[in-house]
């Protein structure tokens, strides 16, 4: 696959000033993997020269920004890993302020940050510096000064990193074009240059380099007396790869041919089949050099020459591989080379969830709950790693011995990271399955973290009632419509011993409404768990409906009555 292609290149200069208190800087990884999870950075900071410390607060944005933002787990949306790292230097640089009180020293600087992931430029940014975009003739600032004016001229920095405990930044995002010219400078090259002397430099076919030094040099020519520094990237080519390509990278690993205990693969001896479908098989096997057991996952013949059945099925591996939880399924990293497709997890000696419940009901209000926050444990590592299930049901729960749970299978896993990478094929439909995914999703709209709290609750339900929140009839809802003619079965109704802010939670839970459904799995574990006051209030429905009753039986009153007059007018 190519790589999106720039020629960047930037320079800084001290100007007519005594000390440079700004800084530039770049980041173009040389590890083709980096280089795709994380894409390109480009910074340039300008120290607040009144704060005595800009100097030091410049560098240590721009050089931290830099390293720490590639450090970042690669399932993390560019937008959270910038986000992150960037409230971890803010932090820094504030209390190094306060360290320093005493010696009026402010650790202050604006932070203007560009990253280029896949085919979109992503914008950080905080304070007075800028980001242009050069496109079609076109010179346009994409970022926001955060000054504010005070009159005759003068004018002060609003917002700054390192200035409060808080970092409020703005984030925007925006697709890439062949041939866009971005630049990034500080107030000693912008406030000087006019858009004519910016465009004429842009358009020059010398290197990024040669613009960003020739740049400066016309900011001072133009009687810049600040520190002066830009950086300067020119989109080569965009990454593209065509699908034939890519098809042939999916399929560089054969599929294994169905296994049978004794056959061997890769090291591997075969003890039993664990489970077969039409999507995959599952077997026990033995590594014969170290004599442990695992689980080995091989996809079904059926999908042979299906890229998007393959590029699923790879994906599972490798964000399995990064989930840590004790509540999830642990896949492990191929330790030796590979002679066909399939992947290596832990060997679980348990039942999923739904038979367990078949032999287990009813449950214990205490083991449900246990199973519950389990559950949710497993969901938050997929979200603390910018990733959302999507699938999660009773089959895709493992229960081990003394009712420990296991989360499992990951084809349908949207990770936030990998969303934002170029592929040449895009996958179509929901994956996820009609009683316990959220219909938002099953409908193409993405719920995010609001999804998995809508299965949880759904599971939640059924393992206190051992039914559905909406019944049978949500299996056969393919449209909003269809959902909305629904209405909530109370639990109690199934369980009377459930309180009623138990109950509350769960409709809560279940809501097809977003703006009335938990925000967090969190969230609905604490009302799950602690009595939610608004929960206890008397529930005004009945009144309401009372009320709605005696107008009606008025109006009717009044209709007959009205009726009865005409028909005895009519007889004279």
């Amino acid at each position: 696959m190519q790589s999106t292609q720039v020629d960047a290149g930037f320079h800084t200069s001290r100007g007519i000033k005594e000390i440079n208190e700004d800084c530039a800087g770049l980041f173009i990884p040389k590890d083709e993997y980096l280089s795709n999870i994380k894409g390109a950075a480009f910074c340039v900071a300008d120290g607040v020269s009144s704060a005595e410390a800009g100097k030091e607060a410049s560098e240590t944005a721009v050089e931290r920004f830099l390293s720490e933002y590639f450090k970042t787990p690669d399932t993390w949306s560019v937008s959270r890993s910038g986000e992150q790292v960037l409230s971890a230097i803010n932090l820094r640089l504030f209390r190094k302020s306060h360290a320093f009180s005493q010696e009026n020293k402010g650790y202050l600087s604006t932070l203007s940050c560009l990253i280029l992931k896949g085919n979109h430029g992503h914008i950080f940014h905080v304070g007075d510096s800028r980001i242009y975009r050069f496109r079609n003739g076109n010179l346009k600032q994409l970022t926001a000064d955060h000054t504010t004016n005070l009159g005759q001229g003068k004018s002060f920095l609003s917002r700054a990193i390192g200035m409060d405990n808080n970092l409020h930044i703005d984030y925007s995002s925006n697709e890439l074009q062949q041939g866009d010219i971005y630049l990034l400078s500080s107030d000693g090259v912008h406030d000087f240059l006019p858009t004519d002397i910016l465009i004429d430099n842009l358009l020059s076919y010398q290197p990024a380099s040669k613009i960003a030094e020739q740049l400066c040099i016309e900011a001072k020519k133009h009687g810049s007396d600040d520190n002066i520094s830009c950086v300067v990237l020119k989109i080569k080519e965009l990454a593209y790869q065509n699908e034939a390509e890519y098809s042939a990278e999916l399929t560089k690993l054969p599929f294994p041919p169905p296994l049978k205990a004794g056959m061997k693969l890769d090291g591997y001896l075969v003890i039993e089949e664990l489970f077969a479908s039409s999507r995959s098989q599952l077997y026990l096997v033995e590594d014969e050099l170290t004599k442990k057991r695992y689980a080995m996952k091989t996809p079904s013949a059926n999908f042979d020459d299906d890229t998007h059945y393959i590029d699923r099925f790879i994906k599972e591996q490798w964000i399995g591989s990064r989930i840590d939880s004790p509540y999830v399924v642990k896949i492990y990293q191929h330790s030796r080379p590979r002679s066909a497709l399939y992947y290596l997890m832990e060997w679980l000696d348990g039942t999923s969830l739904d038979n367990w419940l078949a032999e287990h009901q009813p449950l214990k209000p205490k083991r449900a709950i246990a199973i519950v926050k389990h559950i949710a444990a497993a969901l938050n590592a997929f979200h603390s790693n910018d990733a959302i299930h999507q699938d999660l049901k009773p089959g895709n729960v493992m229960v081990l011995e003394n009712d420990e749970i296991k989360l499992v299978d990951f084809g349908s896993v949207f990770v936030a990271g990998v969303a934002e990478l170029y592929q040449p094929i895009e996958h179509q439909g929901a994956l996820g399955t009609a009683s316990y995914s959220d219909p938002n999703y099953l409908l193409g709209k993405n719920a995010a973290v609001q999804g998995d709290v809508y299965s949880l609750a759904t599971i939640c339900y059924e393992l206190f009632t051992h039914h559905l929140p909406y019944g049978e009839k949500v299996e056969q809802c393919t449209s909003m419509a269809d959902y909305d003619k629904l209405r909530y079965h109370s639990a109690i109704k199934h369980n009377p011993v459930i309180p009623i802010w138990f109950d509350k939670a769960l409709q809560k839970g279940v809501s097809f409404d977003l703006t009335e459904r938990y925000q967090t799995v969190d969230a609905l574990m604490h009302d799950l768990t602690v009595p939610n006051p608004e929960f206890l209030k008397p529930d005004p429905e009945p009144k309401e409906a009372s009320s709605l009753l005696f107008w009606k039986m008025v109006s009717g009153f009044w209709f007959i009555t009205l009726a009865l007059i005409l028909y005895l007018f009519s007889q004279h």
